[in-house]
This record gives structure tokens, sequence and C-alpha cells, in this order.
């Protein structure tokens, strides 16, 4: 590898972990994820993937604090109510198979914060708590988006691109839920 493009994968390195605020994650990764064999990287790109899979594990606990805010709001209908459990179960599973990779890796968990500074205020109806969750879901997949390439382990970042898939099936059927189109563009950003 060249110096400009070491350059150019730690330049979005960084942009990637400035930005992973909004990231969540999801669902149908976790078989995959429970048989990584996350290859015994050291240095630098050990330390960047674990900020990475940190940061992760952080929008993975979010999302269930997220999903268990909207299932004990009691403005979810039975089959919403299911459908939030069972997204949550998702982001649990994926917590915790994060966890494991960041152990593997030599790493130590991120610790979760106390709360979180959800809209509260705002979630007045099921409608409303689609929207919030149909939000970071579409935040999950541009931070996967941005995860995929700058993993420095090849298979941890196929683990992101299966998470990737299954966080844009969530936010499409977030929004098929709400009345809208399922999918309304042909690329994501």
């Amino acid at each position: 590898m060249t110096q400009s493009s070491a350059k150019s994968v730690d330049n979005l390195r960084r942009s990637f972990l400035k930005n992973t605020g909004g990231l969540v994650l999801s669902a149908a990764a976790v078989s995959v994820m429970g048989n990584v064999r996350v290859a015994s990287a050291s240095g630098k790109a050990a330390e960047a993937d674990i900020t990475i899979l940190n940061g992760a594990i952080s929008a993975e606990r979010e999302a269930v604090a997220a999903y268990a805010l909207g299932i004990a709001s009691g403005l979810l209908s039975k089959s919403v109510s299911a459908l939030a459990t069972d997204f949550k179960g998702h982001h649990e599973q994926h917590a915790e198979a994060l966890i494991s990779a960041v152990k593997t890796l030599g790493g130590a968990e991120v610790t979760e914060p106390e709360s979180y500074n959800f809209p509260t205020d705002q979630l007045k109806s099921e409608a409303d708590v689609l929207k919030f969750a149909a939000g970071l879901e579409k935040g999950a997949v541009s931070a996967y988006l941005g995860a995929v390439p700058i993993l420095g382990d090849r298979e941890l970042a196929q683990v992101a691109a299966s998470i990737l898939g299954d966080e844009a099936m969530h936010w499409a059927t977030l929004r098929g839920a709400l009345g809208m189109h399922p999918v309304p563009v042909a690329f994501m950003s």
C-alpha cells in the first residue's frame, strides 16, 4: 500500500469514527457474527477496528434502549410491538457478538451510558415511534456503508456488510409500517 493510499484509509477511518453517533446495528448477521474468526491483527489496525466495533456496540445498546422505550410507551399496536420486540432482540444479539469480537482483538468493550437523550416529548403516537426507529435504522445503513471499507479485518468487514443489509431491511419494514414506499431510492448514502 502506498503512503498516499494508507493516508486515505486513515482519513476514512477518522471520518467514520467522528460520525458513528448515529450508528445503529441490527439482525440477520448474528449467525455470521457468531462464526467470525477475527484475524490476529495487531497494532494500529487492531486498535482502529476495536474503536469502530466499540462505536457499533454503543449504537447497538442505544438501539436496544430505543426499541425498549417504544415497546414500553404503550403507543404501539400488538403487531408493531411484536416487530419492535424482534428488532430489539436482533440488536441485543449484535451487541453480544460485537463485544466478543472486541475481546478477541484484545480490547475492552465500551461502557454503557446511564441514559440516552431520546426525543420522548415528540413520541405521541405509533407513527412517531416508527419514524424515530426508521431514522435510527437509516442512520445505521449509512454508518455501515462507511464501516465496511475501513475495517482492517476483512471478516469483520464482511459481517458489517451483512448487518448493513439487515439494517436496510429494518428501515424498509418500518417505512412500510408507516405506509411509505419501503425502498424510496436506488442507492444509499
